[in-house]
This record gives structure tokens, sequence and C-alpha cells, in this order.
């Protein structure tokens, strides 16, 4: 890999793969082994960056402002703090490393082939798959939701099951980090080249004698705004593939002429191709976080126990006392509430609560994420600058099965919270309402607050998701399957242009979904380079 400053004005190649995410890594890693690739990524390296490569680091990579952060905030329309990947890896060099694979049903109903699946769900595990060390905290945790009848008790499975569950993580035994990139090391590197700091800015077409129109090339900039083009050499069978993430790829898409009329039309873009499906159909799952203080120190951990309830909601959990870096009695509490939403340090002027002067900050999240979700946005262009974040709705629980769902998964929390499995890390004379107050007085985004005067009464187990709700980073959609990209993630109505990543599903896959994300790039590159070779 170079940076892109050093690249040609013009090159040709079989593929040219826009991300070096979560699904582009695998995808031009699978590739390369019998095509030339050229793989742009508009960040930089994950690797000597400990704020990404370290497990106790967590949170400080989403909290950097900074233009060459790996991580660049974006704030939906509905008040909810988010963020997006900006270096290679994608989101797996930011996220909190939990590994699980989708369900059965779930890949029966995508249409793939259930066994290069599963070889690709290994292909991948090879490499950047571990089992946590399963503290005490995290296991309280599990006979807590065994003990509320989350059950069977599944053991360690990457599977997605009902029940109570230890998955996997990207972090192996020494807190270091495994992100996509590490599936790099598969690539030929005879067959591929990745150029870093490569912002592409719109995909080239041919249109004149044409029936439709057909993608030929990509203009992209390198970190000194020089402008170089990447074209795909003579061949039916060479592509463009769109892997930039649910935000990049429908926004790249419309930047390039494909997308509504009206958003086309709004930034003076050349129509290429009107479909009004691209930046509908966005999905976040809403994620809310009760905050639990532990009387005794708790192991710093991320994800690794998830309740599966069957009800519409997953229950996972992360503890310890020095999230964001620090450590003890001594942890910024501000840094501790970033760990599962980037949204501290844009909050200044707030001053976290605090149990007493005596008492440690020590403790633990146990949190709820629903599944699907129900609810959709939609996104729009703010400017032509593919750097600039567009303007994104994600409509949280707008169908109120899934403020239905999040109250079920709060009222699980509750009773985990009781049980006697997790009492030793219960204050006993702390009540669940009192956590609800205490989490729901800390600023986790910028949607209206309780006022008045009921303001200081513990929130009802509604308002507690409607005004804490944040993100888990697993939105999705954009470009989903069916209205903007075929059964094979071509685009309809468009040559030689496929759209790979999360911005094509309408139903986030299991309690993670970069383990399914990650299977998906290889899944295609091998589907790809089988076509390739039959043709």
């Amino acid at each position: 890999m170079r940076d892109a400053t050093g690249s040609p004005p013009t090159s040709y190649y079989d593929y040219i793969i826009i991300g070096g995410g979560t699904a582009g890594c695998p995808l031009a890693a699978t590739l390369s082994q019998n095509a030339s690739v050229l793989l742009l990524e508009r960040g930089g390296a994950p690797y000597n960056n400990p704020n990404i490569t370290r497990l106790s680091a967590f949170g400080q990579a989403l909290s950097d402002l900074s233009e060459t952060s790996p991580s660049q905030r974006f704030v939906s329309e509905d008040g909810v703090i988010n963020a997006r990947a900006r270096v290679l890896g994608g989101g797996s060099a930011l996220n909190a490393g939990f590994y699980t694979r989708a369900g059965t049903k779930y890949v029966r109903n995508m249409g793939w082939d259930g066994a290069l699946a599963n070889e690709s769900y290994s292909w991948v595990e090879a490499k950047v798959a571990f089992q946590p060390p399963m503290g005490p905290w995290q296991t309280a945790v599990r006979d807590g939701l065994l003990e509320v009848g989350i059950v069977p008790n599944n053991g360690f499975t990457y599977d997605h099951i009902n029940g109570t569950k230890f998955g996997g993580t990207i972090f192996d035994r020494n807190g270091h980090r495994h992100t996509a990139a590490d599936l790099l090391e598969y690539a030929d590197p005879k067959g591929i080249t990745v150029l870093l700091h490569a912002t592409v800015h719109r995909i080239l077409f041919r249109t004149q004698g044409t029936t439709k129109p057909i993608a030929n090339g990509v203009v992209y900039r390198d970190r000194t705004g020089q402008a170089h083009r990447a074209y795909l050499k003579e061949g039916s069978l060479n592509e463009i593939i769109v892997s930039a993430g649910t935000l990049g790829s429908p926004q790249l898409l419309m930047l390039s002429g494909v997308g509504p009329l009206d958003q086309l039309k709004s930034q003076n873009i050349t129509v290429v191709m009107e479909q009004p499906h691209v930046g509908q159909g966005m999905y976040d799952n809403p994620m809310n976080a009760v905050f639990v203080p532990s009387p005794v120190p708790v192991e710093v951990s991320l994800i690794e126990v998830v309740g599966i309830t069957g009800e519409g909601t997953y229950v996972e959990a992360a503890g310890g006392e020095n999230f964001g870096g620090g450590g003890g009695s001594g942890s910024s509490t501000r840094d501790y509430y970033a760990m599962f939403s980037p949204k501290a340090t844009l909050l200044e002027s707030t001053s976290m609560p605090k149990l007493s002067s005596a008492q440690p900050f020590q403790g633990g999240f146990l949190l709820e994420k629903v599944m699907g979700p129900l609810s959709t946005g939609h996104l729009e262009l703010r400017t032509r600058n593919p750097d600039d974040n567009p303007v994104v709705t994600f409509n949280y629980f707008k169908n109120p099965d899934d403020l239905n769902r999040c109250v079920r998964g709060i009222q699980t929390i509750e009773r985990v919270v009781q049980s006697k499995a997790f009492a030793r890390y219960k204050y006993a004379d702390m009540s669940f309402e009192h956590m609800l107050n205490l989490t729901a007085s800390t600023p986790v985004n910028l949607r209206p607050r309780r006022s008045g005067p009921g303001a200081s009464l513990p929130p009802s187990a509604e308002e507690f998701c409607q005004h804490t709700v944040t993100t888990i980073w697993h939105y999705h959609g954009g470009c989903v399957v069916g209205r903007v990209v075929d059964g094979d993630y071509k685009v309809i109505g468009i040559d030689r242009l496929r759209v790979i990543d999360m911005s094509t599903v309408g139903y986030c896959p299991g309690t993670n979904p970069q383990a399914t994300v990650m299977m998906l790039g290889r899944y295609m590159g091998v589907k790809i380079l089988r076509e390739r070779l039959t043709k």
C-alpha cells in the first residue's frame, strides 16, 4: 500500500474498488488472485495507531475530531451523534470488536449459497476472529441473562441462535485489534494496488452509442488535491465496485449522476440515470445503554456476551474503569460515557454525574439493541464535496414496534441487574429507577431533553428509550438489494457497476454486522472470479 500522491495521472485495471473498508478489503484480496485490482481508500492505514489497535484505548479514535482522524463524525437530523470510518479496514478499525455471524435464516433470505457463506466466514475468521477472555463481570452478565430466562446457554459460538452466548471478538488475547485490513494479507501482491488518502469524487460513464450507461472509470484526488483518473481495461467482465459504506456509497452514486432527480438538480449534477431509490431506505438500529455502578472493580471488556431474546431485542454488555485510555478512580466520566457513542467531546459544557466523592467511577453498561429496525429514513446531498457528510435522517422509533422492542429490552436489563447472579456488581441500595435517572441525566445525544416539574423523576421505559437513544454504528441501507442493486449487487440499469457493502442491506444481520460484511466481500469476490473464469 502507498499514498495516492505517488500514483500516476492515469491508470488501468480489471477492477476498481472504491472504499477499503470492511467489505472492500476482503473483496480486493480475493479478486487480486486472478485479476488486476485498484483499491482506493480515502483514509490512512490502521497500523501503528494505538488509539485504533489497543482495546483499552477504545473510544479515543471516535472522539478525535481532527481532519486526519480515522473517524469522521456526523450528526443525523434526529439529533443522534454518529461516526463513519475514514481508515483502511473501515468500521472494523473503530468498533467495539464483537464478531458474530448472521443466522441461517438471514443467509437463506438473502439468497446466499449457504456452503459458500460458511467457507467465506471461515476464511475471515482465520485472520481476525478470536475467543474473548470471559472475565468475571461478563460472566455475571451471562449468568444473569440465563437466570431471567434468556436460554439456552449456547456457550462460546460465532453462530446467531436464540439464547445467551459469548461471541467472538477481533481483539486478540493481548488486546490488539485485527481489522479487515488484515485480510489483505491474502492478496496476491502482483495483482493489487492499494492507494491511501485517495478520495473518489465521481464515477465516469460511457453513455453515447449504448442502450444504458456503462461505468468505465473514476476520478479521485490525493491528499494534496491533485486529480487522478483510473479506468477499466477493455473487457465486459471488468467492473467498478463501490464499497464506500452506508453513507459513502449512495452519496457517491448521486455525485456521479445516479440518484433521485431532485437531489441531482439541487446540486447541478448532470443526470446519468434517474434512480429514486438511491439514498432511500436508511436504517440505524437504536441502542440504549444503562450505566450500572459497581461497588467492586470491573474488568475492562467490550462486547462479549449477548442475550438473543427472541423478542426483537439483543442485550449486551461492556465494562471496566478505564475506557478511553484512563484508569481507576481518576478516570473521567466523560471518557467513560464516550465509549458507546462518540458524543462526549461535543458536549464540553456538561458535567457528568458522579456517585459521591468517596466512590470511584467504576461499573459497566448493559445495553439493548433493537433488531431490524423497522423505522426507516433517507439520505440527501449537502454539497458536491465527497468529504462533506450528507444529510441523514434515520427516524428512530417512528415505527412503534421499534419502541416496544426497546421497552422490552430495558425490562430485560432490569431483570438482569436485579438477578442473584449479578448481585455482586450492583449497589444493594441503588434502585434500577435511580440507574435510569443517572443515565438519562447524561447528555448522550442532541435530542430534546425532559424539562418541567417532572424532569427529575425517573423516566418511564418509553421516555428512556426516546431520550437516551444512541447508535451502535450498525446503520445500513441507501442502496438496498431489489431497489438499487440486483441479487448479484449489480446496479440496476447500469453496466459494469456494483455496490457491495452495508448500504445494500435492508435488515441488520445478527447482533453485529461486521462478520457478515467481511464474509460478503469474500463471498462476492469468489462468485465474481468464478464467473470470470467460466466466461
